[in-house]
Order: C-alpha cells, then structure tokens, then sequence
C-alpha cells in the first residue's frame, strides 16, 4: 500500500505510469488498473482514509461522450475507465461517479460505429473496424462487469439484460475450442469472425471468472458459475513448471483483474483452489518479484525487475499481496535466496528461429522493451520442445507506456530442480494486431 499510494499515486487524482521517467493520468487500462488495485484493498478493509484518494480519482475522470464518427476512441477505454467509475461511486458515494460510469458504458453501448461486422453481438475496437477489423475482448469482457456493476449502483434491469446477452456472445466467440480459456482477439472482416488463437490475457479471462461468478449471484443460473470455475481451473495451464502463474508476454496486459476474480471466488464461493492459487503465487512474488521499493515484475516467479517498473506491470503483484493479506494474514513467507544465486550471461540473440540450450533451475531472458516501439515485433516460445499454452510468445516491441524501457525481463521461467533445458523461438504467425517477427535478447539470467 506504502507503494501504491506513495509511488504511484500522485496525490491529485492521477496515477503514474511507471516507477521512473513516465506522465501521469487517470485514464485506460493502466491507470485503471490502479485504481482496481486499490478499491480491492478498499473493499477489504473499508480503511477511511482512502476515501480522500477515490473521490481525488473522481474529479479527474474522464468524461467520454458517445460515439457516432470514425474519430472515435477505441471501445475498451471507455469500458475500463466505466468500471473505474463505478468502484469510486462505491467508495465515494458520489453520483458524479456513478454518473460518468453510466456515460461511459452509453458511449459504446449507444454508437452506431462498433457493433457492426458479421459478428455484430461483439464489438470492434476502432470505429467501424478501422484497418483490421479487430475485436478485442477487453471492451466486452469489461462491458459485462461494467454493466453488473450499473446493475448494482442503479437497479435498472437493463444492464442485467446487457451483460447476460453480451456474456452469451462473447462466449460463442472467444472461447477457445478446447480449453475453458478466452483469446483475447478475433478479427471480423465482415464475412467472417476468427479468433487469434490462444491469447490468454490475464485481465478479460480474470473478468470472465468474474463476470460468471456474479451472474450466477444475481440470476440464480448456477451454470454462470460453473463457467467461471471452469475458467480459474485453466488458468492454472498457464503457469510455470513449479506452478506459478505465469503473465502474457505483452505489456497491454493486466492482471489486477484475474487476482480480483481469484478472490471473489475464494471468499464468496468457498472455492479451495482459488486461495491456494492466490497464496502461492503471492509468495512466488514476494520472494522473487519485488524491488527493495515494492514494485513487483509481471512474472511473479522472478527475477525483480532492474529497470523501471510500469503500472501495466505492477498492478497483479500488488493485487495479489492484497488478496494474501486478506486471505492469511499471520502467514509468514519463508526467506529464500531468490534470484539472488542467478548467473548472468550476455547472449545476441536476434535471428528466428533460435535455440537457447541450458542447464539450471530457472532462466530469465533481458532486452529492451519497445525496442521499436511500441507495438508490431513477437516471436513464439517453446520449452523442452512444447509452446507454452498461451502462445504470446514475446510481443517486445509492445510498450503501454509509449517508451522503450532497457533491460527488462522479456520471459522468465523456473523448474523443480535442476537439469538440462531449451528453450526455441520461432517467428510465430504475422498478425495486424502483434505484427510481424522480432526478438532482440541482450542477456540472461540462469539459476543453479
């Protein structure tokens, strides 16, 4: 909380973007996932004197307005920033918050410029498809919660009927065909709707848990919920081989938002293996994350970061500290050497496809963040001959923040015990969102 609040939060309604270098703002996915992050410890303690920083929040939110052009905003911000709104109305009591919160959801709700294409029922990111015709769940996985959270503040069944008919459409089209997992991206253009496969991000499959979890509250439909625990059970697929959570490659990911579903589920639904998914990674974290200033990595089973941290970054390891705190709080994390016994070997790596070959416990990889920024560049990853479950791979050139950060830890991955391991980088699939190949390791990092 002392870093949340004192590092990141700047005392006037605003959040910063990165430990180091960055602006301030109180907008999108990155600032929200702030303000998530502290409404989380909020809603835990009712502690008074975050009061003062919510209604701070508050009188800085955006307004967004609807939407009728193509110069219109994309249809995710106003839907983080919705939910934003509603948690500081929770908070506050201010119906200015609620208010905006509404006006937020209206302006994509209500625009004739997203909700087209040949899956209409989801919705373009850009006006009208822009150039690629992306949909991207961040907007309607956040529509859902937005709209149950409208639903609670204001009682009108119409966002009830909202979130239950978006709820169905994003399941037709961004469930994956074999795991309980949503891919985060399909791309309509026009005639038809194909998902991005594989595209696990942290945050929409954290609100569908979520989404489900409150559903089956507030209709009584158990099967909301067995949606939602099907979900949480496979995300323990997207974790090292010591079983520690391991964060999509690319930095417009966060993951405040599936620690958040993770607790709800453990304290409102008594699910078991959510605690001990919170407990265990909030260990990993705080045992090999953290900076001696208390920013955590986005990989919670290490190495702590040495350049400086984002708030895309550090929102889930401060969630999830939060989470454990509530959940045991006279637990006592056991020291641990960490990364601290860690060999660093400097190692060009550039060319797809490449093969790193080691032997150690653990390997994390370095190089700069947003080299060419700050979107098109990713290569795939493979382990021991297997591409992790979630097939991101490393989406470097992809910097939230708009900076390229040097010395950032690009993929990190632990085992039991020691042994020989490769690691292959292949140059994935070209996509409009991801673009083309690009990898650039400058080092890394082995453990005995």
């Amino acid at each position: 909380m002392a870093t949340l609040q004192g590092n990141l939060y700047t005392g006037s309604g605003t959040w910063l973007a990165c430990s180091s270098g960055c602006g301030a703002a109180n907008l999108d996915w990155g600032n929200d996932s702030l303000t998530y992050a502290l409404y989380l410890r909020w809603s835990i303690t009712r502690d008074p004197s975050l009061v003062a920083i919510f209604a701070g929040l508050t009188a800085t939110a955006a307004s967004d307005g609807p939407c009728r052009n193509s110069g219109c905003g994309a249809s995710d911000v106003p839907e983080w920033d919705a939910i934003a709104d509603a948690r500081e109305f929770e908070v506050t009591g201010d119906g200015r918050a609620r208010d905006l919160a509404m006006q937020a959801y209206a302006s994509v709700r209500d625009s004739n410029a997203f909700a087209l294409g040949a899956c209409p029922t989801v919705r373009y990111q850009v006006a009208f498809g822009g150039d690629d015709g992306l949909k991207t769940l961040e907007t309607d996985s956040n529509a859902i919660k937005a709209a149950l959270l409208l639903w609670k503040a204001t009682g009108l069944q119409s966002y009830l009927d909202d979130a239950q008919s978006t709820y169905a459409a994003v399941r037709q089209y961004f469930l994956d065909p074999t795991l309980p997992l949503y891919t985060v991206y399909v791309f309509d253009d026009g005639k038809t709707c194909a998902q991005l496969p594989r595209r696990f991000f942290a945050s929409v499959n954290g609100n569908m848990i979520w989404n489900g979890a409150a559903l089956a509250s507030a209709t009584g439909v158990q099967q909301y919920l067995v949606d939602a625990t099907q979900t949480a059970m496979a995300i323990q697929s997207l974790a090292d081989a010591r079983g520690v959570f391991t964060d999509l490659q690319a930095e417009n990911d966060v993951v405040e938002p599936l620690v958040e579903a993770f607790y709800a589920l453990a304290v409102d639904q008594g699910v078991n293996f959510a605690r001990t998914w919170i407990l265990t990674n909030a260990q990993a974290a705080i045992t090999n994350a953290r900076t001696a200033d208390g920013f955590y990595g986005r990989f919670f089973d290490g190495p702590p970061p040495v350049a400086p941290v984002t708030a895309w970054q550090t929102n889930g390891g401060l969630a999830l500290v939060i989470a454990a705190a509530a959940l045991a709080p006279t637990d006592v994390v056991p020291a641990d050497a960490g990364w601290s016994t860690g060999r660093s070997v400097e190692r060009d790596i550039t060319a797809l496809p490449s093969t790193l070959s080691l032997t150690g416990s653990g390997v994390a990889l370095f190089g700069t963040l947003g080299e060419v920024c700050c979107e098109p560049g990713h290569a795939s990853v493979a382990i021991d001959g297997v591409e992790t479950v979630d097939q991101t791979g490393i989406w470097q050139n992809k910097s939230s923040a708009s900076h390229a950060f040097p010395d950032v830890v690009l993929f990190a991955w632990r085992w039991p015990s020691t042994g020989p391991h490769t690691l292959q980088f292949g140059p994935s699939t070209t996509n409009p969102k991801e673009g083309g190949p690009f990898l650039h390791i400058q080092r890394y990092v082995v453990l005995p």
